[in-house]
């Protein structure tokens, strides 16, 4: 039996080791804390997991919530204007549904699963050492935690990573008691981008208590909308995200304005990171190799919501190598080429369109968010993109194929 060890206990390390598991591997999980900390601790990420990912989970019987989470069915666009009122507004129809569940929730009920099947968990924090010592008596070792020092055995990539700093000030609070738009008739995950402050999200999710919405500000660093730093106090940090939303998006605000609440002491978050591509083979003191594991080796900023669906295809795609080279050593090439693979199928297209999106919007994505509006065959096809981030190449990203798109989708006449 080949003996794995993983290092992380998020989407992609629990669902790697789930799947090794359940196909007959003795896998080691390494997790900083345990599932009962996991559940009642401080919010994680903002995921919104689309049918493409989902779908990773499904094969696995890991979508335990299918039932129970809100069922986002399409994600809506405002842009802001010079008169605090959206010029552009609209909502494209996703053709499979979304959901959102609490990361503390999946995650800790993952972890107690795993180790209810047989699996080993550690609880410990890991150093390049500890590994160094672990290493010699597993076939593979994989890296699924990007915190701490562990990040620094992979090398960054400076030709697939443009900036040197963050490119937004991050913000989240979930919450009950956020009304829905009184035109919207059925749920959606709502992009509301303000020129000049940042965006701000809200979509629909699920707790530990229940559904609830989050609401999630990437301000530019710097701007108006830069206000957390140094907020340790929960209710203090609603109090500044509301007010935002008050002055930047009040179209956002009158869904607040009946009194929204914390779902609980752990219910926010604010930060903010590096976008950075990192190679996927890190070198131990002693010369192993180990393999990187989702945003361990690509990290991508939140606007485009897919660093869970990364995750969870990172994770499909590496099961599906694993078993796939049998009895072969795991080697460097091994490693290297399980990564390609994971660059080609899903990581290329989703950093081009996130770093991207980072960027002022260019004339072209402002036509067509704009004939968005008008064409509903425009908009569902930006809401699809979420599920499907390789299509933006085919039309949203290049001037040439956006005019030709257009003329192609445009009444004639």
């Amino acid at each position: 039996m080949r003996r794995i060890l993983i290092v992380g206990a998020g989407q992609a390390g629990l669902q790697l080791a789930l799947g090794l598991q359940s196909h007959g591997y003795d896998v080691t999980l390494l997790t900083d804390r345990d599932a009962q900390e996991v559940r009642g601790g401080r919010v994680l990420s903002t995921q919104c997991m689309f049918d493409s990912a989902l779908r990773t989970e499904r094969a696995l019987g890991l979508d335990l919530w299918a039932g129970q989470a809100p069922r986002i069915e399409g994600v809506g666009v405002s842009v802001g204007g010079p008169e605090s009122a959206p010029v552009i507004d609209w909502v494209g129809r996703l053709d499979a549904c979304a959901q959102s569940v609490d990361q503390r929730l999946k995650t800790s009920t993952w972890l107690d699963a795993f180790a209810a099947r047989g699996g080993r968990v550690e609880v410990r924090q890991v150093s390049a050492a500890d590994l160094e010592h672990l290493a010699g008596s597993y076939d593979l070792v994989l890296v699924a935690s990007g915190k701490g020092k562990l990040a620094s055995l992979f090398e960054r990539d400076e030709e697939r990573s443009p900036y040197q700093r963050p490119q937004r000030a991050l913000a989240v609070s979930y919450v009950y008691g956020l009304a829905p738009r009184p035109e919207q008739d059925f749920p959606v995950v709502r992009c509301n981008l303000v020129p000049g402050i940042g965006e701000f999200f809200t979509m629909p999710a699920l707790t530990a208590a229940g559904p609830c919405d989050i609401l999630f500000w990437e301000a530019q660093p710097g701007g108006p909308a830069d206000a957390f730093d140094g907020i340790h106090d929960p209710a203090e940090h609603l109090r500044v995200m509301l007010e935002l939303m008050k002055t930047f998006t009040p179209w956002e605000y009158d869904r607040a304005r009946s009194g929204v609440e914390l779902t609980d002491a752990g219910a926010t978050l604010a930060g903010r990171f590096t976008p950075v591509v990192r190679r996927p083979v890190g070198e131990l003191p002693g010369g192993e190799a180990v393999l990187g594991v989702a945003d361990v080796v690509v990290t991508n900023d939140p606007i485009t919501g897919q660093g869970a669906n990364n995750a969870a295809k990172c994770a499909a795609l590496y099961l599906e190598a694993i078993l796939a080279h049998g009895d072969k050593p795991f080697d460097r090439d091994f490693q290297q080429s399980a990564f390609d693979r994971f660059w080609a199928d899903t990581a290329r297209a989703v950093t081009t369109w996130t770093n991207a999106m980072l960027a002022p919007a260019p004339p072209h994505a402002v036509e067509l968010f704009a004939a968005a509006g008008e064409l509903p065959t425009v908009a569902d096809r930006f809401a699809n993109c979420f599920n499907d981030p390789a299509d933006v190449e085919g039309w949203l990203l290049d001037p040439e194929k956006a005019a030709a798109y257009l003329a192609s989708v445009a009444p004639r006449g």
